[in-house]
């Protein structure tokens, strides 16, 4: 069933056999939130202690075993079945939209259960090897209590790492395991963990509050190391076991069809991060037409280089040999790559900082929460994409973080640092998320849910409105650097749906971003096993935006002189993430109403 049709489904299936009074429904719907946000921010502590919100587990981490797994899961459908016995046409307003989204988000959950992707823990974007390391950069330590909570939770740790090995052990057994392809370079991750000693963590509890009794602070340094030590003995075991038994049981084959349930699950999956009922076919030729596209318009910024002017040669090419030509020099030429990181991440700094000052002529509403530029730690760089932004939290007092790769500099252009800062800082993730979680008198459990299409949709759209910034003016390699950005996702809907679901193999789709992008061999290498591990996640990028760019030519054309990008960005923002239906919804009908406005207003 797609989704809208499921949730079609549940709201005719919700009403009670007698008529519900609706303050009766509001006041029950206000119950079971309170109840599944407790219930939530107890069971993933972790990430109510780095919202700022307040939870009974301080002490704790998430359980990562089998039981954790399905006690979850079954809470949830007990959640699902309460909201469902909630008349949702007696809820009004914001009332009626959180139902909505929470069963839809339930439902999801629900059906994507029996596909077990829980049982591949592990992969070159995460796993316990990039979890553990990092347990202490989002999370506030401030008073004694704070310090003592987060060394309880390290000695929960080397049974996590355990509980995970269990999972991939249950994995091994039914057949659900990751390709050996995008698995062979991940026991180096645990390599530089044990090798680096867990030392952030170390580090966090280097400086304890003066307030905390010195034999305490003795105590508690020697519980750390104890926990650290053992931790770091799971760590290695793991990573050993990966190498003889793991990775032996990987499978060859790429494609998520090939998995039990596979082509359901590959199905399941681009709908849940397109929050469309798009299919693979389909969203593969979307692809192909925007890679079309984007082709001819990054030979028109190629014209307006000064690589084009210093050979007149070059005018008489053919097109893919003039783009291959072009495409060879960039990856060469000293001056498009930084010496150094700093270099690298001064350049990235200076990008935001030039960014910053343009938002106010496009937004009405901004984040309050700062964000701040740092490098992708070390242990995981090499095998970690070009970039990632952390959320941070205003309450908590935890700034956001877009982190940038500074692995194998040859490998990261200077052309590619306005799009991807504002993608991951500003006016994208930082912004996006920061507002959700600013929203004023909004329900917890909406200001940080997550719609691939929304999130990372807006964060394409962010790049785009460079252009209305001014910031590629006069500059045709940055110009082509936000094309590079904007083919690249293209190019994603074309080779996630080609391996995943039309038997390309992964050499394909190396070979087929190679000639149509400028991305470095390394970033594209990695990008194709990003997608190999995570099916259908990066179909949302294009989708999202293609949705919201077709949203905003709506409402400019519907309004004409009267529209307002500033209103329209906040509208667009002013409820957090979205469903790109729920959204399409919302921005018709402020359209509207907009219209009605101007049509009323004295002449």
């Amino acid at each position: 069933m797609h989704l809208a049709a499921a949730i079609a489904a549940a709201l005719a299936s919700a009403a009670p056999p007698q008529a519900a009074v609706p303050g009766d429904a509001a006041a029950r719907f206000a119950e079971v939130v309170a109840e599944y946000e407790a219930w939530r921010d107890t069971v993933w502590p972790e990430e109510a202690l780095a919202a700022g919100r307040p939870t009974a587990a301080p002490d704790r981490i998430a359980d990562r075993s089998m039981r954790g797994v399905e006690t979850r899961h079954a809470h949830e459908k007990i959640v699902l079945e309460d909201l469902r016995a909630i008349d949702p046409a007696q809820l009004a307003g914001d009332d009626r939209l959180g139902w909505q989204l929470l069963v839809r988000q339930l439902d999801e959950s629900a059906a994507g259960h029996r596909f077990r992707a829980f049982l591949m823990p592990v992969g070159g974007r995460g796993g316990p090897q990039q979890d553990i390391p990092q347990m202490a950069d989002r999370i506030p330590m401030r008073t004694p209590e704070d310090f003592s909570n987060f060394v309880k939770r390290l000695s929960a740790v080397p049974q996590m790492v355990r509980d995970v090995r269990a999972l991939m052990e249950v994995g091994i057994a039914e057949g659900r395991v990751p390709p050996r392809a995008t698995m062979v370079d991940v026991p180096a991750q645990f390599d530089a963990v044990v090798a680096g000693r867990l030392e952030p963590l170390r580090v966090a509890i280097a400086t304890l509050p003066d307030a905390m009794p010195a034999a305490e602070q003795a105590q508690l340094r020697a519980d750390a190391d104890r926990w650290l030590g053992q931790s770091l003995e799971e760590l290695a075991d793991l990573g050993a076991w990966l190498r003889s038994t793991y990775l032996p049981a990987c499978r060859d084959s790429i494609a998520a069809s090939d998995l039990p349930d596979g082509r359901a699950w590959y199905d399941h999956s681009l709908q849940v991060h397109t929050t469309t009922a798009l299919g693979a076919d389909e969203i593969h030729r979307i692809g192909l037409e925007e890679v079309a596209r984007i082709r001819a318009e990054m030979d028109e910024v190629i014209r307006r280089t000064d690589w084009f002017a210093a050979d007149p040669a070059r005018a008489a090419m053919d097109r893919d040999a003039r783009f291959a030509a072009f495409v060879a020099f960039l990856r060469t030429d000293r001056r498009f790559y930084a010496q150094t990181a700093d270099e690298l991440l001064a350049r990235y700094r200076d990008v935001c900082k030039r960014i910053d000052a343009k938002l106010p002529a496009l937004f009405g509403t901004l984040p309050r929460n700062p964000y701040g530029v740092q490098a992708v730690p070390k242990f995981m760089a090499p095998t970690q994409t070009t970039a990632y932004y952390m959320p941070g939290s205003l309450r908590a007092g935890v700034p956001g973080w877009f982190f940038a790769n500074t692995h194998a500099l040859d490998q990261r252009p200077l052309y590619e640092a306005i799009p991807l800062s504002l993608h991951e800082a500003v006016p994208g993730h930082h912004l996006q998320i920061s507002i959700a979680q600013e929203l004023p008198a909004q329900r917890e459990f909406r200001r940080d849910m997550h719609f691939t299409a929304f999130v990372e949709g807006w964060a394409l759209y962010a790049e785009r409105l460079g252009i209305e910034m001014g910031l590629f003016a006069g500059d045709p390699y940055s110009d082509f650097g936000r094309l590079l950005y904007e083919m690249w996702r293209s190019t994603r809907l074309v080779v996630d749906t080609g391996m995943h679901a039309l038997g390309w193999s992964r050499e394909r789709a190396i070979a087929y971003m190679q000639s149509n992008t400028a991305l470095s061999e390394l970033n594209i290498v990695r990008e194709v096993d990003r997608y190999i591990d995570w099916p259908g996640q990066a179909c949302g990028y294009k989708i999202g935006e293609l949705r919201i760019r077709a949203m905003r030519a709506k409402a400019e054309r519907e309004l004409g002189a009267g529209f307002d990008v500033r209103a329209f960005h906040d509208e667009l923002l002013g409820a957090g993430a979205l469903p790109l239906d729920v959204l399409e919804a919302r921005m018709d009908a402020w359209t509207r109403a907009r219209a009605a406005q101007k049509s009323q207003a004295p002449s």
